[in-house]
């Protein structure tokens, strides 16, 4: 393609934007405010997912090991654990380590008159995936020398149903958000086509080709999808920066922990941009499919 016949579909591409100035600004408006809403719903998954992820290593399993064995033998029994399945790692605790925690954590004075003999060997497990505590407790129990498993398995249900919940939520949100932009940046430059039907019939008399007519509206719908992504990523940008300072870091900081936004940016900007050319391309390019039909 010649370089001046670029240059005019470009321009022509340019001249569709301001010369619709106000349903222009109404896409890029509406294209932003979805992507802001979708990119809001992305984060807060990614953070539930992160924090629940942070709950899977703190919600831990014990086991614990039968009495009649030795330290030595309850060491020997290690190997075994860690060949169940989802069990990502486990900490042998002696008798000795468990009184020790315990007096940490209450009063020293409740446990002088007692000797370590009393608590017993144990291991202390880590899983890969919390949603398969049940079956790994089950796993665990047939294990030989494993005498008791204690696993905060209502926990593990509720911080599933919570990432299930809001992930589906979610995707369902996203997808209808997607659809809304596609329709109003498809409806804008049908409005663009009808304004100028006159000039598309008179370029096909003359022989242009459909794809030397649909260029200028592609232009536009990916002008107008780039714009609404950039200002869309930055609203994003100074909101999640404004949450994380202003909320999280106050009364909620304990309660609540969020990824940084230099560890979301690039992916959320990658996305953003993505989804407002695709979106500006093919609502372009399906608004003038029908004044491009014999």
């Amino acid at each position: 393609m010649k370089l001046s016949r670029l240059g005019y579909l470009i321009k022509s591409g340019f001249t569709g934007i301001f010369s619709h100035g106000l349903m222009s600004f109404a896409t890029v408006t509406i294209t932003m405010a979805c992507l802001i809403i979708m990119g809001s719903f992305g984060l807060l998954v990614v953070n539930i997912n992160e924090m629940i992820a942070s709950l899977e290593e703190e919600n831990e399993v014990v086991c614990f090991i039968d009495e009649s064995l030795t330290e030595e033998e309850a060491r020997a029994v290690e190997p075994l654990i860690e060949a169940v399945a989802n069990v990502s790692g486990a900490d042998f605790v002696t008798r000795e380590e468990a009184m020790s925690d315990f007096q940490d954590d209450y009063d020293p004075a409740l446990f002088e008159s007692l000797d370590p003999s009393v608590f017993r060997h144990r291991y202390i497990i880590h899983l890969t995936d919390i949603s398969l505590m049940e079956s790994t407790k089950a796993a665990l129990e047939d294990v030989d020398g494993v005498a008791k498993v204690n696993a905060h398995l209502d926990y593990a249900e509720a911080f599933v149903t919570v990432r299930n919940v809001v992930s589906i939520v979610s995707l369902a949100l996203i997808v209808i958000l997607l659809v809304v932009s596609l329709f109003i940046m498809n409806n804008t430059i049908k409005l663009a086509t009808f304004t100028r039907r006159e000039e598309i019939a008179i370029m096909r008399m003359v022989g242009a080709s459909n794809g030397f007519i649909r260029c200028p509206f592609i232009i536009e719908g990916l002008v107008l999808g780039l714009i609404g992504s950039l200002l869309a990523f930055g609203i994003e940008w100074a909101l999640y920066s404004l949450l994380i300072n202003e909320v999280v870091g106050g009364v909620a900081a304990a309660l609540i922990s969020l990824l940084p936004f230099s560890a979301v940016m690039w992916p959320l900007l990658i996305a953003f941009t993505g989804i407002g050319v695709i979106v500006g391309v093919v609502g372009g390019s399906s608004a003038i499919r029908n004044y491009l039909k014999v």
